[in-house]
């Protein structure tokens, strides 16, 4: 049995050879793909490469950039070294790349284009560990420490140099350290999560037991990188021989999905949320027979749920029916994916069980799971015979979770990491006796189906002894169209408030439709006649919430939050504290009597 991903690699650059693995786009917006056969030459290149650098087994090596065929090409590359992979996200500020790079003393840096390569070169000062950048796309900027891509993998040409992945198979193990992801975390510094080999490969076995992946798949890459989701799926399809579709700019998804055509995809819980909206949207611009027509299909739809969350056959009548809806609704919906998705795996943030349904309805399999950075991702799953919405899926086959004091999730198992990178105070606190300890609320039904309730310090507790989950209030109010982003404060306060970005296109609309006059983005925000319609229709959105739940108070705020602002972090959670504290004055108004 394979000990290393490479073994792995290895094996199917001989096994697929002249057979397509990767498609990325070219400068002038068309698809090129990369064979198997092309792909192990590069990356024995960029081995070669390191070895001219002065590189060896356990060196650490650092990436920086949105996606692309060479981020993978050369995390490939760094594990044939033998060397460790700490990936970067793309929207990473500098004090998040100094934080890094001088706690891991990396010396060797891949940036992704020419602003990342500047932000790089501006840290190089005095004693900085940082030796060498080179950066994938081309650069006019000439400085001894920099090397585009192409450069770099000349290095062994001119060195008279060739080394190959497989010369170095008798020095791999599973017991290598793979990677070193940093957590950006919603409150205090980056914590380094240290995967190794065998937790890569536990990940892939297990998966293979609950997804069926193809070699004739093709998913298209959009989620960074950077994160665990979208990097141990990327490696997965490698592992199983399908194509990977390389997506630089996220916010193309949507347009480039009826070309790309995936198979299978991963995606979170914000892409179907943002899908749900423009739906819903574009909804309310038909005619009452069209709607009538829409809202019939998706009724069928629903009404497949529970035959196929259990695995049975639908009746001829609903089988008859649903035919009829896809081809005048279903069909059409599910082409916004392109067409040809069979499953979409689904993780990295709670998720509203109604968008979850909608999804299903229209038949898109939406593979909800659980999981962690801390745990090689997969926790738990939906599996695909049977599934119970509100749920996060049954625990994974290999994977032991148990409940602890105050509901903690704890799991055990290969694909629990290693520690926290140079941090052994903090890696005690949640590795105790091979479990880790999630710090998420949860438990177990009679099913092995996981539910995660909430982050247990994000629990707030009003001042008459009352606990609350934001969370579950968040989701709640976030159903509405007319909200962004929203977060909830309340902690040692007398009743819940909120702090909400509106969409504002959305309210614009809205204004518009109640002949509401405005200059700009803060004057909308402060009409108190939009105040009052969204304060009644959260009224409506919270009737089934206890009374100490329910949002007693709101301010809606003209700014997004952001990563450049400190507000969010780089996997586009928010940053409570840092919000709390930013707008420590608004939420003080808000509880003036």
């Amino acid at each position: 049995m394979a000990s290393h991903i490479i073994q792995h690699f290895l094996n199917n650059s001989k096994k697929f050879a002249g057979k397509e693995v990767f498609w990325y786009k070219d400068q002038s917006n068309h698809y090129q793909s990369i064979t198997w056969d092309s792909l192990k030459e590069t990356v024995d290149k960029v081995v070669s490469a390191f070895h001219v650098l002065g590189l060896e087994k356990g060196s650490i090596v650092g990436i920086f950039s949105q996606n692309k065929a060479e981020w993978l090409t050369t995390d490939l590359g760094i594990m044939a070294l033998g060397g460790v992979t700490v990936p970067f996200y793309a929207t990473s500020l500098a004090p998040q790349l100094n934080y890094i790079i001088s706690e891991t003393q990396m010396k060797v840096l891949f940036v992704g284009n020419e602003e990342q390569l500047k932000l790089a070169l501006s840290l190089m000062n005095g004693d900085f560990p940082l030796e060498k950048v080179i950066c994938f796309e081309e650069t006019n900027i000439r400085d001894p420490r920099v090397l585009n891509f192409s450069e770099f993998l000349q290095l062994p040409q001119e060195k008279r140099i060739s080394i190959k992945a497989e010369d170095r198979m008798a020095e791999y193990s599973k017991d290598d350290l793979a990677t070193i992801i940093y957590t950006s975390g919603t409150t205090g510094e980056p914590k380094g999560v240290m995967l190794k080999q065998q937790s890569f490969l536990h990940c892939f076995r297990i998966h293979d037991q609950r997804l069926d992946v193809r070699t004739s798949d093709i998913s298209l890459c959009f989620l960074p990188l950077s994160h665990v989701f979208e990097r141990m799926w990327s490696h997965y399809l490698l592992y199983k021989g399908a194509v990977n579709v390389f997506l630089e700019n996220p916010r193309e998804v949507i347009e480039t999905l009826p070309k790309v055509k995936p198979t299978v995809m991963c995606a979170v819980p914000r892409f179907f949320e943002k899908t749900f909206d423009g739906i819903q949207v574009e909804t309310k611009k038909w005619s009452p027979v069209k709607t009538k027509i829409f809202n019939w299909s998706v009724k069928q739809g629903y009404k497949t749920l529970p035959y196929k969350s259990a695995n049975q056959g639908l009746p001829a009548g609903l089988s008859l029916k649903v035919a009829i809806a896809n081809k005048l609704v279903l069909g059409k919906l599910r082409s916004i994916f392109g067409g040809d998705i069979r499953y979409m795996p689904c993780a990295g943030a709670a998720i509203s069980t109604d968008i979850l349904k909608f999804f299903h309805a229209i038949g898109l399999f939406v593979n909800f799971g659980y999981g962690a950075t801390e745990t090689t991702a997969t926790v738990s799953c939906f599996r695909d015979d049977k599934y119970f919405f509100g749920t996060c899926g049954t625990v994974m086959p290999g994977i032991e979770v148990k409940i602890g004091e105050n509901s903690e999730i704890l799991v055990k198992g290969d694909t629990v990491f290693e520690g926290y990178y140079k941090k052994e105070d903090q890696t005690a606190e949640v590795l105790k006796d091979g479990w880790f300890y999630t710090g998420d609320e949860g438990y177990l039904d009679e099913n092995n189906n996981l539910i995660m309730v909430d982050r247990i310090k994000d629990l707030m507790k009003t001042s008459v002894g009352k606990y609350v989950s934001p969370q579950k209030i968040e989701m709640v109010l976030s159903q509405d169209a007319l909200v962004e982003q929203l977060i909830v404060v309340g902690d040692n306060r007398q009743y819940v408030s909120a702090l909400i970005v509106p969409a504002m296109d959305n309210l614009k609309q809205l204004a518009r439709e109640h002949n509401i006059s405005f200059q700009d983005d803060k004057d909308l925000v402060n009409s108190e006649i939009i105040n009052e319609i969204i304060r009644k229709r959260f009224e409506n959105l919270q009737k089934d919430l206890m009374p100490h739940e329910k949002v007693v108070k709101f301010v809606l705020l003209p700014e997004l939050f952001s990563v450049e602002s400190g507000t969010m972090t780089n996997t586009l959670k928010l940053r409570r504290s840092s919000i709390e504290k930013m707008y420590k004055d608004v939420v003080e108004k808000l509880y003036k009597i």
